[in-house]
This record gives C-alpha cells, sequence and structure tokens, in this order.
C-alpha cells in the first residue's frame, strides 16, 4: 500500500505541475473575506464551487479530479484524502513543486495563485505556497511561479 501512496503522491504532483505550468502568475488580493473551512466529499467540494469534476485518480487514499471554472480563474485539480496524515504526506511531497495550495480538513485544491485565492471566498481553508527550485522571480517574496523565467 506504501508504495501505491507514493505513486499516487507522486503522480498528482506531477499533474499539478503540468497545470501550473499551463497557467500564469497570479496577482496578490488582499483583504478577501474567508468563509469557515468547506468539508465533504470530493463532488460536495466540487458543487460548492459549481464544477463538474473530471475524476482523475479514484482510490482508497485519494480522490483526485480536474475541475474547470472560468469564474475561478480557469483549470485546479480538487484532492480529498482518507486521512490526515495521507494528505500531509501528499503536500509535503506536491509542494516540492512550487505552486499555491488551498488546504482543508483531508482535502486540497492547486492552482494558479489567482484561483486559489478565489476559490478561498467559497471553500475557506489555508493557502500555501511550495517551494520554487526554478531560479525564476528572485526578489519576490512568498510566492512561487513554476514555469516562469525571468
Amino acid at each position: 500500500m506504501r508504495t501505491t501512496r507514493k505513486a499516487l503522491a507522486t503522480a498528482a504532483a506531477s499533474a499539478a505541475v503540468g497545470l501550473l505550468v499551463l497557467t500564469g502568475c497570479g496577482s496578490d488580493d488582499e483583504g478577501e473575506k474567508v468563509p469557515e473551512t468547506a468539508t465533504g466529499s470530493l463532488e460536495h467540494l466540487a458543487d460548492e464551487v459549481g464544477c463538474a469534476p473530471n475524476m482523475q485518480t479514484d482510490a482508497d487514499e485519494i480522490r483526485q479530479a480536474v475541475c474547470k471554472k472560468s469564474d475561478v480563474g480557469g483549470k485546479f485539480i480538487l484532492a480529498t484524502f482518507a486521512t490526515d496524515r495521507g494528505q500531509r504526506e501528499w503536500l509535503d511531497g506536491a509542494k516540492d513543486y512550487g505552486g499555491f495550495y488551498l488546504v482543508g480538513r483531508k482535502w486540497v485544491a492547486v492552482a494558479e495563485q489567482k484561483t486559489v485565492r478565489a476559490l478561498r471566498t467559497t471553500l475557506g481553508g489555508d493557502m500555501e505556497i511550495g517551494t520554487d527550485h526554478s531560479g525564476g522571480h528572485s526578489g519576490e517574496s512568498g510566492s512561487a511561479h513554476p514555469g516562469h523565467s525571468g
């Protein structure tokens, strides 16, 4: 089972990186109102933001889908986890690839910064930023923009 979890985390992180490479840099929005953090199944969370999830992984430990919603900035990955530990292990591995994460109890949304901020106004949750190893955008504090140079 441990091999399956690692393989799923690697696949999810790779999908997140691919999605983030396709998207652009977001802008910082200050003063946003954040509701109580949403809970529930992947389908429930997707319904909360009004997207039809395109299921990519449906396993015991993780369920992952790609959602597309133009009013929140485009595509994002939505993942739910069977355990808090499984979620934290996935996040720890995925964040090595950079990116922006909206984190709730046993769920994560991954997208560009503006999309994560927009999702947060509906789903609540905490924003986390991955580690940017690309060397781009030096001098900007607190932001990671994988796939960009300069």
